[in-house]
């Protein structure tokens, strides 16, 4: 089975779509208004992995739920995941709500407490309210649906401006299978890990150490290329199941099609948590060629995906050359100036040392739409290339930030 036998179709139904899955999201009263309390259950034990921060303030959730996968051996059947509080540098009282968090979720689906995943977002140093996140836990297992996946997405929100949902219908040679995903982001977002939360199921049947393999290659190509801000957050993760319930199995052979489906859905929602940035008004898509290799192609997209001097030019559709050019130039990668080449949109600006300025009108008017294409080639010579996206910097977003505890 090859990738060119592949049929994607979406759906409805986000994590919830895979056959034997179930979720939902309610209210337990730790934001002050809306949904805070998501669940996303399988019917049966499953196949799990996870990829988390690399911050080193690691929050107590991530600390919990990367013990509990370790206990399982890469199973479980339960995600709980709470908004509006992050429970993150909270100490040992903090853990303890993480660890009851696990224990409530247990006890409420009758299942195995390693086989729980625990995940908290919101502010950062504030404590958890351990009675009304575990009753919000009971509260949602007497709640959850095959509908629920959208309830989910908008529990897990928090300065997001939509909720990220996605399922597909995937078609192969040796059966149908389904994968679906929910996120949320919009600050605190750079791509050291997945700076956010997401979960992803399927009901393929992929063993743990399989779904780990697919799961980090596609994180390295979808939520590890995209940010907002710069800032790599203190509790993200990316959690997905597989629990074999449409009897389709995942093996060795079958893994480039099972990452391509992943990634169908992935892509989109890491798309989403750019498009729905703090402050953002354009997404931002950043091609870099001509590198001497993948890896220096993503580290110099990433310094110009991460460049408040970028961002900002392209907030006031400003075609801004130079700086591109010297970003490309700083980024501690291999870069010839004399065959370099900086393009927005269809606009060649700059080309083999010399500059198009008499094309800045055409390029600004490309700055002006809601997507936007950057393209640095590095003049290497060099076949690396990567793919990144995100968006402006805005004064909207200074004001969200500056505000965000007041």
């Amino acid at each position: 089975m090859t990738v060119a036998e592949l049929q994607v179709t979406p759906i409805t139904g986000s994590v919830a779509a895979p056959e034997g899955f179930r979720a939902t999201g309610v209210s337990c009263g730790i934001k002050s208004k809306g949904l805070d309390l998501a669940l996303i259950v399988s019917d049966v034990a499953a196949s799990a992995a996870a990829v988390f921060t690399t911050n080193k303030a690691l929050a107590a959730p991530v600390l919990v739920s990367k013990a509990l996968l370790a206990a399982s051996h890469g199973h479980a059947r339960v995600i709980a995941i709470n908004s509006g509080c992050a429970n993150a540098c909270t100490g040992p009282d903090g853990h303890a709500t993480a660890d009851a968090m696990a224990d409530a979720a247990a006890k409420a689906m009758g299942s195995e407490r390693s086989n729980v995943l625990v995940a908290s977002t919101g502010v950062i140093g504030v404590a958890l309210d351990r009675e009304k996140v575990t009753a919000g836990i009971q509260k949602a297992a007497s709640a959850l649906t095959r509908d629920g996946g959208a309830l989910a997405a908008r529990a897990i929100m928090t300065t997001d401006p939509f909720p990220k949902a996605e399922a597909v219908v995937v078609d192969t040679p040796i059966g149908r299978f389904k994968v679906g995903g929910i996120a949320k982001g919009s600050g605190m977002i750079e791509p050291l890990m997945a700076t956010m939360l997401a979960v992803v199921t399927t009901d393929a049947g992929v063993a743990p150490s399989l779904l780990q393999r697919a799961l980090t290659a596609v994180t390295d190509v979808t939520f590890n290329a995209i940010s907002v801000d710069g800032e790599c957050s203190t509790n993200d993760c990316v959690f997905a199941l597989a629990n074999g319930a449409s009897g389709v199995t995942i093996g060795e052979a079958e893994l480039p099609v099972f990452v391509e489906a992943l990634r169908r859905v992935c892509e989109p929602l890491a798309i989403g948590i750019v498009r729905g940035g703090e402050g953002a008004t354009k997404l931002v898509t950043i091609d870099v060629t001509g590198a001497a290799s993948a890896a220096e192609a993503k580290r110099a997209a990433r310094a110009i995906a991460n460049s408040p001097l970028v961002k900002t030019a392209i907030h006031g559709a400003d075609p801004n050359w130079g700086r591109l050019v010297a970003v490309a130039g700083r980024a501690g990668v291999a870069f010839d100036l004399d065959r370099a080449r900086v393009q927005l949109g269809e606009v060649e600006l700059f080309a083999n040392g010399r500059p198009y300025d008499e094309r800045a009108p055409d390029a600004s008017r490309h700055l002006q739409q809601a997507d936007v294409h950057v393209q640095v080639d590095l003049g290497t010579g060099g076949e690396g290339s990567a793919r990144m996206w995100t968006c402006d910097l805005s004064a909207e977003y200074v004001r969200i930030n500056a505000e965000y505890r007041t």
